[in-house]
Formats: C-alpha cells, structure tokens, sequence
C-alpha cells in the first residue's frame, strides 16, 4: 500500500498537532495523502506547519479540549482522530484532570457522536489509576474514558521522546551551559527513550489500518539506560564537565516544593529549566520502560513494523549547539 493511497484525500483531525510531537505526526499524515486538519488553542502558532504539505493539504482551526462544542466543529467531515493533548506539568487553567482525563473523554464522545471509529490517542507509559502521580492517573482515566466510546481506537504510550525540539536532552544540555552541578532524582529509573519520529511513524501506521483495533502499544527505543546514563551521554556530546547531584526522592520532593512555591511567588516568571514538582517526582520512582507483557504481545513498534531509531543516531545531531563552540566545533585552533 503506498502512502499516498493510505489517506487519499479524506480528513484527519489532529487534536494538539502544533504541539513537539505534533508538527512530525502532521508531516508522517501529509505524506500519506491525509487532509491534515490541525485543532489546536492557538491555530496561529500552527501556521508553519502548512509547509509540510501540498497547497491546501494541511490547515488550523481552532479548538480547546476543554471545551466540547469547539471538539464537535473540528471534526465536521472528518473521517480519523489522533488526539495529542497532553501536559507534563498543570499550569493556571491547565489541569491533568481536564486535559488528559476530561480532554480525552470530549474527544472521543465527539468522535462516536459522529461515527469515527479511526482513532488515535497518545497516552504514555506510566498510565496506571493507581499510580500515586495524578499525571499518570490522568492519562489511564484518558485511555479509559478513549476506549469506553471509541473501542477500536488505538492507545500509544510511548516512553520519553526525544527530537530536536525535545524537552529532556535540550533541558540538561542547558542546565550543563550554566551550571556546575547538575541534580537529578532516581538516579537509577529506567527510561527507553523513543524517537519522535518513529512515534509518529507509529500514529500514521494505526490510522492505516495496520495496528490491532483498540490495542494499546508501549513505544520504547532500542536502549534502555538509567536517569544518570542519560545525564552522563548528555554531558559526554556536549563536552560539558559537569558534578551530577543524585537527590533521594524525599530530597527531590522537598526541592520542588520550594521550586512550586518560589513559581506561584513569582507568578510564573520562576525559569522554567529550573522548576520541578512533587507529581513528577513521584513518576520517577518507577521505571518508564516498554513492559513485558507488550514484548510478548506484540504491541510495540516492532510490532508495527518499526525499526526504532537510537539515541546515538539522532542526539548528537541537535546537541552539538551546546558545545563551547557550537557548530564551529571542527574549526577549533589545533582541533
């Protein structure tokens, strides 16, 4: 089946498509023929993603999951969703309980509404309704509230992901800029970081009708490394000498609640790279690995016929610009 046969014109409304991960789905669906429909709170700050597809191909409107009535008009002639919405930190209106449990349950029942049964929705791995996290409550309650309209739609909880416009490699290598020590809580939490390519790669390949219906897959690379192996190959690209400050979680949740504060003081001008909160602690205490189970089964990429990409591959291609030199690393006197 060639891509450009696989959407042959028809309309897929991508819920959050401005968004890292977004902008690659919106170009994995333009390529296949898709008529990219991108519902976002901002449709302005979608605008350059047009480029991605033919004249026409790929377009913005604006929607807030939050909001039911704007989730119904963003799929009027659509025939697939693939739903985005996500936050890893709450923020003023921006609750987890209504972008990722509520958010999600508006966009299903908007999709059934309609007869949409090609459906896509980006969970993560750590979804439990016991996780002590409420990020991870959250998003089970998303799943839930997904397959509870929609049963066919496809869940994927990937790993942490990482791209250029990543939120994890580009964060440390900052913090390595301007920073002696680095500190970090659960030293020894594994994570299998995943390409932001290969998961969008798996989002096209679910609304092509190649995944199991109403399957949920765990997307992980092809390594496994713990919090300090990460820190420790960021420092090693960046050629930063840095100390790594390994923080017990008790330490961890006591540092964010003074980060929490010192945010609310300030009125959110606290910086950004700085701030951490006791919800993401908690996350830390367990690994964020692809499971055995999903091994087994099948629902992985592998099982989608994906060869996951490494972060040797594809890291060092963005993380250069931290170096003391940036990309004139090569012209070094005596390099």
């Amino acid at each position: 089946m060639s891509g450009e046969s696989v959407g042959a014109g028809r309309i897929v409304t991508v819920f959050g498509g401005s968004g890292f991960v977004g902008r690659h789905v919106v170009r994995a669906l333009a390529r296949d023929g898709w008529r990219v429909r991108i519902a976002c709170r901002r449709p302005d700050l979608a605008f350059h993603l047009q480029p991605l597809g033919r004249v026409g191909q790929v377009m913005a409107v604006q929607a807030n999951v939050r909001k039911p009535e704007s989730v119904a008009a963003a799929l009027r002639g659509a025939e697939a969703v693939v739903n985005l919405v996500g936050i890893l930190a709450e923020t003023g209106a921006q609750k987890f309980s209504d972008v990722q449990a509520a958010g999600a349950r508006a966009v299903a029942e908007a999709a059934k509404a309609v007869g949409i049964d090609n459906v896509v929705h980006i969970s993560a791995i750590g979804a439990d309704p016991k996780s002590a996290s409420a990020y991870g409550r959250s998003k089970a309650e998303g799943e839930a509230a997904m397959h509870a309209a929609v049963p066919t739609a496809v869940i994927l909880r990937p790993s942490i992901i990482f791209g250029p416009e990543d939120d994890f490699f580009n964060r440390f290598a900052t913090m390595a800029r301007f920073f002696p020590v680095i500190p970090i809580v659960g030293a020894e939490t594994r994570f299998q970081p995943v390409y932001v390519g290969d998961v969008a790669e798996a989002v096209a390949t679910a609304l092509a009708g190649r995944a199991k219906a109403g399957a949920i897959y765990e997307l992980g690379g092809p390594e496994i490394k713990t919090f300090a192996e990460l820190i420790d190959y960021v420092l090693k690209v960046t050629e930063r000498e840095r100390g790594v400050a390994k923080l017990s979680f008790s330490t961890g949740k006591l540092v964010a609640g003074i980060t929490q504060t010192f945010t609310k003081l300030s009125l959110g001008l606290f910086p950004t790279l700085l701030r951490m909160t006791g919800d993401q602690v908690e996350l830390l205490r367990h690994d964020n690995v692809v499971s055995d189970a999903a091994i087994r089964e099948g629902r992985t990429l592998a099982g989608l016929n994906i060869e996951p990409q490494s972060i040797e591959a594809i890291v060092p291609s963005y993380l250069y610009r931290y170096r003391k030199t940036g990309q004139y690393q090569s012209q070094r006197l005596g390099a």
